[in-house]
């Protein structure tokens, strides 16, 4: 009887310590991310407005809209996924080499990797502000001193080099980010395997693709999921730099969302894009982490 006693009183300790700690962040994860997340997708099946208090369900009507009658839904969608592709392998890339690079011995290492980490500290309303005033004013500046034709394009102000201002300054902020990660993954790697290498008479590509690479492999899972889901989620350097322009020709699916719910106060539909997006974003990222700890398992 006491033993059962005492136990009850240990679980009943357990549950109270637990409320404790675990508690308030269970709380506010609810009130911040679970009712908002599910108010969403019932908003989605609706026609709010997003001012009124006039809510009318209207089933799959928004969904059936967007994939039939929403050309720019699909041109951002499209745009997004190219973006996708070229910024995560333009930052994992980067990141990497510029891990490499400090990773070696030389005096300067360390205020270099403060240095390519900084542009992650910026904001990225203000990081892209910061470049729209570069690229219209300070390539433009460049381009009549130097007569470099480089310099001389409109890079805002057209479709296909706005796209790449966009690349441009995301892939400078993020590699910094992403070079950390590499960084401390490179530091693991045991100089032993290295050192026995050399001494077999490997060159620095078989040592990278047949030592470092596979060693390293855990943190290119990583960095290829941070990299994918900040891509596709874009939003601050695209409101910032091109604000979707010009003609919308480089408005990503962030933008084309907000844009829908804040700006044209159609709500419902900004929610069922939203939600499309989630499903699409979260089975990418799923599928990629997947992939990634196979290739783990057999590197």
């Amino acid at each position: 009887m006491s033993k059962s006693v005492s136990l009850n009183k240990k679980k009943l300790k357990d549950i109270g310590l637990f409320a404790l700690f675990v508690g308030p962040v269970l709380l506010a994860f609810i009130i911040i991310v679970l009712i908002p997340f599910f108010t969403g997708i019932y908003y989605a099946f609706t026609d709010w407005n997003g001012v009124t208090g006039a809510i009318k369900w209207v089933g799959l009507d928004n969904f059936k809209y967007l994939f039939t009658q929403d050309k720019q839904f699909q041109s951002s969608f499209i745009l997004t996924t190219k973006y996708t592709v070229v910024a995560i392998i333009l930052t994992n890339a980067i990141g990497f080499g510029l891990a490499m690079l400090v990773t070696q011995t030389f005096k300067t290492r360390n205020i270099l990797r403060t240095v390519f980490f900084m542009p992650n500290l910026i904001g990225g309303l203000l990081l892209g502000f910061i470049w729209q005033f570069i690229f219209v004013k300070g390539f433009a500046s460049i381009g009549q001193l130097t007569g470099i034709p480089l310099f001389n394009l409109a890079w805002l102000g057209d479709a296909s080099t706005a796209f790449w201002g966009i690349v441009i300054v995301s892939v400078w902020q993020g590699a910094g980010y992403i070079m950390i990660i590499y960084i401390a993954a490179l530091q693991n790697v045991p100089q032993e395997l290295i050192e026995a290498a050399k001494i077999d008479g490997a060159n620095r590509w078989q040592i990278l693709r047949h030592i470092t690479m596979p060693m390293v492999a855990p943190a290119v899972t990583i960095c290829l999921f941070l990299t994918t889901a900040s891509s596709f989620k874009v939003f601050d350097a695209n409101l910032s730099l091109t604000g979707g322009g010009p003609f919308k020709s480089t408005e990503m699916l962030a933008l084309n969302i907000y844009t829908e719910a804040f700006v044209n106060n159609r709500y419902g539909v900004g929610e069922a894009k939203a939600l499309i997006f989630f499903i699409v974003v979260a089975a990418i990222t799923i599928i990629q982490v997947t992939i990634s700890k196979k290739k783990e398992v057999e590197s």
